[in-house]
């Protein structure tokens, strides 16, 4: 005959507590070694100068070293990989953008699905797009730049970071929106189309604010306006893309930390202490302004609504735009 073991609720704790127990000391122990945090993007782009921000810090702070691998190439999606397949000890992270996971589903096909198979941590950044142009432009405003491309179609290229970088979307929903055949032209990385753009060799290009704002104040670059819907607190006297005539104009990037799916959860809590921390301190907040960004942080879970927010809203921008890779 079986008999029934009756399972009470002490029990049931002790083996809750049991399961918990080996992640509360990994946490408390953690980081016992040097962790590494892939940025797939170019070196000395924004997801790379606020990674180093963010891990300058971390290993001032817990005496071992962040390491910044950088592992750029095919807009994001091979870092996104290599992270993808690390092991769910905490001790690869990925410093990724929107891009990475609200775009790339949507003009790429990418193995890897971001809540499934990644653990937000922290979201840490945020900031609009900058619109600039070459000063060789006969253009001072958004709305002299539209006159400008709808007497010349087709005359005007627009260059971006590549087909799955926010720049890419933001440019396809102002040809949309704005009415206007301006050709995209993609790179690999903004600071390449900057650096054509400089040179006199492209007209257009929708930047992170960190890469462009130093060429714009320089007068290497006009800046026209940013992509948000309100005006930004580090440049009140830029008008936004809405209110220079492109009515419901918006669009903005953000950055965050990701830990492979599967980390224990009071290591993710840990890692979103330190970002949290790190993200409060004031000269971290000064030069992320002096970048032009602002220093945004969220719990895991606001964290990840906040993706799912994103990715739905690309999506449908995407879609609308009838955007593709070229």
């Amino acid at each position: 005959m079986r008999t029934m073991r009756t399972i009470t609720i002490p029990g049931v704790l002790c083996l809750v507590l049991a399961a918990l127990m080996p992640g509360l000391a990994a946490a408390q122990n953690y980081p016992t070694k040097p962790i590494r945090m892939i940025v797939p993007w170019n070196p000395g782009g924004t997801s790379d100068t606020i990674a180093r921000i963010l891990g300058q810090k971390m290993t001032e702070a817990w005496g071992q070293q962040v390491v910044i691998d950088t592992r750029a190439g095919a807009s994001g999606i091979i870092g996104t990989e290599v992270a993808m397949r690390a092991p769910a000890d905490g001790y690869t992270l990925l410093h990724a953008n929107m891009s990475q996971f609200a775009t790339n589903p949507f003009l790429f096909k990418v193995s890897y699905d971001t809540l499934r198979d990644f653990e937000p941590v922290s979201m840490v950044a945020a900031a609009p797009q900058l619109l600039v142009v070459h000063p060789g432009v006969a253009a001072k405003s958004v709305q002299e730049l539209v006159q400008l491309a709808r007497a010349k179609p087709g005359s005007l290229n627009f260059g971006s970071g590549g087909a799955g970088t926010i720049a890419y979307p933001a440019g396809e929903m102002f040809k949309t929106m704005a009415g206007v055949n301006i050709v995209h032209v993609p790179y690999k990385g903004t600071i390449l189309a900057l650096n054509d753009l400089l040179g006199g060799r492209l007209e257009i290009v929708f930047s992170d604010m960190p890469i462009a704002l130093p060429h714009a104040k320089s007068g290497k670059a006009r800046a026209l306006a940013v992509t948000s819907a309100q005006r930004s607190s580090l440049l009140p006297d830029m008008p936004t893309v809405a209110e220079s005539g492109i009515a419901g104009y918006a669009i903005s990037n953000s950055w965050g930390v990701f830990a492979r799916r599967g980390t224990p959860r009071p290591l993710i809590t840990r890692l979103n202490a330190e970002i949290v921390r790190v993200h409060a301190l004031p000269d971290v907040r000064e030069r992320y302004a002096s970048f032009g960004l602002e220093a945004v942080t969220s719990t895991p879970d606001g964290f990840r609504q906040i993706i799912e927010t994103e990715t739905e809203k690309f999506g449908k921008i995407i879609k609308a735009t009838g955007a593709k890779v070229d």
